[in-house]
């Protein structure tokens, strides 16, 4: 249901700003008319309206309240008066109330009351009845929690999450496909959590964050003919984003102390990028912050945590929909040098026999492949479950595998073309053809180490040894490498010997 209401909520924002870009001019009432019709994904009842002011050039709409309600919640905000003014460059004028409340009611009757504010709040329109562009600017916007009743228990506190110094444009070419696209920048956030636990003694909890120079940029298609009511089907009728962000930096505090345990502490990070795509055909996400720095102290733990990482990001493609060629799919993983504190290295290695620099892990794979079945699509549920491999694979490479920590250095790297004609040499995978070579350094000198450090009894390393004199061949001291190759008629050699 979560996922119903994810995406519901990015196609009420897609067709709220529908049109095309234009020169033309607009009228007021136009534009209302316009932007009511957007409504229209909330329901039949998700509009109401008391009342609506037309005069020369203006149009006011009063008591403006938009709900939308599924099986688990329901969401009512109160926008109150919006007011339509023509400008003398043709176009339009929106203004709104600075604050309004929204009121959430779940099905186990709790209810949460938020304040939306949006200060100086102007969207100005332009285009023509069938293509409308917006601007947007406000000097402040973003949502104030006010309280949260459950049962007889009010929950009160301080909660806000307020974007200050925003600007930025939606252009929406509408079409068979509606193409929204959009631009915003922001030149500060201000995040505060500030609450006492009802009924406990003394809890809390605490955080605050500034974040600088938050750019969002996105693009999605929303399907003119879509049955809003169905989201499981959203996709499959030609729905689809590409959306993301960056940030510049951010700085993060926070204090917790609720149920006997206490924690607290400060994050902070230079560069976030972010990006996530889908539609019916694929799925994609890639996330990467530079310079983190961790510091925290909780009761859980006797000493300080001091950590930093120069570099961390996660990403992955794949392809969700059957297509006539191969379509690319990765992973990608980075977690670059890693430092701890001097005194979380002593607690496990207080002679300090280990090499203490920093420590990274990387990996980086790509390819091709064929999904076999559209996996949005409903009518493939039961397909997906008894399909043994969804896939077919046509290529893959390990374009980077870098394993370096405690004086150990392995890297990596290799390709494979796969053969879907022949399903026996390898059954039940196609059959596939190419080399990959593995590095290792150092890997002895860790294991010394560790007998030394006495995490690992002496007569256990002969075996892990052995199995790399068999399998891998020395290139220098404490150096060793390992050669697979795939053949085209399936022979498997590993360091030019026939394993296979």
């Amino acid at each position: 249901m979560a996922h119903s209401k994810t995406l519901k909520s990015a196609v009420c924002i897609a067709a709220l700003f529908a049109g095309n870009a234009a020169a033309a001019d607009v009228t007021a009432a136009e534009v209302w008319q316009n932007l009511k019709s957007q409504f229209e994904v909330y329901g039949e009842d998700g509009l109401s309206i008391g009342a609506e002011e037309t005069s020369s050039g203006t149009v006011t709409v009063r008591d403006i309240a938009v709900t939308f309600a599924d099986e688990e919640v329901s969401v009512t905000a109160e926008v109150g008066d919006m007011f339509f003014n023509e400008q003398a460059d043709g176009t339009v004028r929106v203004t709104m109330e600075e604050t309004y409340p929204m009121v959430i009611t779940g099905d186990d009757g709790v209810v949460i009351t938020l304040d939306v504010v949006q200060n100086n709040f102007v969207l100005v329109v332009s285009g023509t009845t069938d293509a409308m562009n917006y601007a947007v600017s406000a000097d402040t916007y973003g949502i104030a929690f006010r309280d949260a009743i459950d049962g007889g228990v009010t929950y009160t506190g301080d909660a806000s999450f307020m974007a200050n110094t925003v600007t930025g444009s939606y252009v929406v070419n509408d079409g068979e496909l509606r193409e929204v696209i959009s631009d915003i920048s922001v030149a500060t956030v201000d995040i505060l959590v500030d609450f006492q636990l009802p009924g406990g003694e003394g809890e809390y909890v605490t955080g605050a964050a500034k974040i600088n120079g938050l750019s969002s940029q996105g693009e999605a298609t929303v399907p003119s003919e879509t049955d809003f009511e169905n989201p499981d089907m959203i996709f499959m009728d030609g729905f689809g984003f590409n959306a993301g962000y960056t940030i510049e930096s951010a700085d993060y505090v926070f204090d917790i102390n609720a149920e006997g345990d206490q924690a607290a502490g400060s994050v902070s990070t230079g560069p976030v990028s972010l990006s996530a795509e889908m539609d019916a055909q694929t799925v994609a996400y890639a996330s990467n912050t530079r310079d983190i720095a961790v510091s925290m102290q909780t009761s859980d733990f006797p000493l300080p945590i001091a950590l930093s990482v120069d570099e961390y990001g996660v990403g992955f493609q794949m392809p969700i929909g059957v297509t006539d060629e191969p379509a690319p799919f990765g992973l990608q993983f980075d977690l670059v040098d890693l430092e701890i504190s001097e005194m979380l290295w002593n607690i496990f290695d207080p002679n300090a026999v280990l090499p203490r620099d920093p420590a990274t892990l990387q990996i980086a794979l790509n390819g091709t492949a064929r999904a076999l079945i559209d996996f949005l699509d409903p009518a493939n549920a039961d397909a997906m479950e008894s399909t043994e491999i969804p896939f077919e694979p046509y290529s893959i490479s390990l374009d980077n595998l870098r394993i370096s920590a405690a004086g150990a250095l392995i890297t990596g790297s290799g390709a494979f073309d796969f053969d879907n004609s022949d399903l026996e040499t390898f059954a039940p995978m196609p059959r596939p053809e190419g080399s990959a070579t593995i590095e290792i350094e150092g890997l002895n000198g860790l294991l010394d180490n560790l007998v030394t450090m006495g995490l690992v009894p002496q007569d256990q390393i002969m075996g892990p040894r052995m199995m790399m004199g068999m399998f891998a061949r020395s290139t220098g001291d404490d150096q060793m490498e390992i050669e697979v190759e795939v053949a085209p008629n399936g022979q498997v050699n590993v360091n030019g010997n026939r394993v296979r």
